[in-house]
């Protein structure tokens, strides 16, 4: 496999790293969560506040990062992951940030306060985060109403949904239709959550007759909503864990491909502890950051396999820089999503990645992204 990840620079820190991070580490991690999505909440609602987001943290257009996928054009391939704006409150903020698309959510049918509080953790000394939220969200009509008002969307909007934690899995389709019957209208693709580790037993909808059913019951609904709101039929992609074998990963490409279902987000975060260093390490809950990079690549790269790249993945898991985000690409990622990295990094990481990334499309020849989506399995790479 050719190296990814070009030369080095000198490190400077950026603004975020020198004067915002300090602060907000000293905080609570969760309440530095709803300071920072609060404030790009208000930012947003502000005349003339998008502009001077944009003017800092904006990404320029850069032609070969464009890319066309489910019917959609997205300027570049970095998006947003789900959790981080779990209730639309700020998505004109992130927006003004350079992100080219987000997801929202995890919506499900009625508000849920979630977890037990603590349920996130930082851990700087391996460049990670653990929480155990539960979902905890607003509910889908109050998303709705918020999307609603919002009116055009700024950027393509992917709306991530759930089950709540008191429905039982055998009426767990039930669910996932509610939210696509409240909030159909206010997005431009969907997400089926079924690998969070944090609300009990929703794991288990990864596996056998469970999945088929409930991708069937979300197409059935997909259609339904089509025909009375008119226009085709937006996509629906399935959300997985890194952590299912090969022969369960074997299973969950082959019924999602049977089942209609567009793409893959892969992954969500995992349950492993290994390598970790951090005293928080031993927290029950999803890890996601750098060390789930090298393990969510994996996954991405045999669901490329499996599926001989005919049903797109959107990767998510340790992005942190071009080079991680090109590896992805060159595994089989057509789009990317950054969370973690958002915390460590600050804001600019999206520009940092995009920028390095046309670098390194250039030096490979890659006239555009999808030309290198895959690139590996086509070079021989094991």
């Amino acid at each position: 496999m050719p190296d990814t990840r070009g030369g080095k620079k000198p490190f400077m820190p950026s603004f975020y790293e020198a004067a915002c991070k300090p602060f907000l580490f000293r905080l609570d991690p969760e309440k530095a969560h709803h300071l920072v999505v609060g404030g790009l909440g208000i930012a947003g609602r502000m005349p003339g506040a998008g502009g001077v987001l944009s003017a800092v943290w904006g990404v320029p257009d850069i032609p070969e990062l464009a890319v066309e996928l489910f019917g959609i054009r997205f300027r570049h391939p970095v998006g947003l992951a789900a959790g981080m704006d779990k209730d639309a409150k700020a998505v004109r903020g992130f927006a003004g940030i350079g992100l080219a698309f987000m997801e929202v959510g995890t919506v499900t049918p009625l508000a849920q306060p979630g977890n037990d509080k603590p349920r996130l953790f930082r851990l700087p000394a391996d460049g990670a985060l653990i929480n155990r939220m539960g979902f905890n969200n607003d509910g889908a009509t109050a998303m709705a109403g918020r999307l609603e008002r919002l009116g055009t969307r700024p950027i393509p909007l992917a709306i991530n949904i759930g089950k709540n934690k008191a429905t039982p899995n055998e009426e767990a389709e039930e669910d996932y239709r509610k939210c696509l019957r409240m909030l159909y209208p206010y997005g431009d693709l969907f997400v089926v959550n079924v690998s969070s580790p944090n609300t009990p037993d929703l794991r288990r909808l990864q596996h056998g007759d469970d999945l088929r059913r409930l991708l069937d019951a979300v197409r059935e609904e997909i259609r339904i909503q089509a025909d009375r709101q008119g226009g085709p039929e937006k996509p629906v992609l399935v959300k997985i864990a890194p952590d299912n074998d090969d022969e369960q990963l074997e299973h969950i490409a082959r019924t999602v491909a049977e089942s209609g279902i567009a793409g893959i987000v892969a992954t969500n975060t995992t349950v492993s502890r290994e390598r970790l260093t951090d005293r928080h390490a031993a927290e029950t809950g999803g890890l996601s950051g750098r060390p789930l990079a090298r393990r969510s690549t994996e996954v991405i790269r045999k669901m490329y396999a499996l599926t001989e790249g005919r049903l797109p993945v959107i990767g998510v898991g340790g992005i942190f820089d071009a080079a991680d985000a090109y590896e992805k690409i060159r595994a089989g990622a057509s789009l990317l999503e950054v969370y973690t990295a958002l915390v460590y990094k600050g804001p600019g990481v999206v520009k940092e990645i995009c920028r390095g990334l046309a670098e390194l499309l250039r030096r490979d020849g890659y006239a555009r992204v999808a030309d290198a989506v895959g690139a590996d399995h086509r070079q021989g790479h094991r």
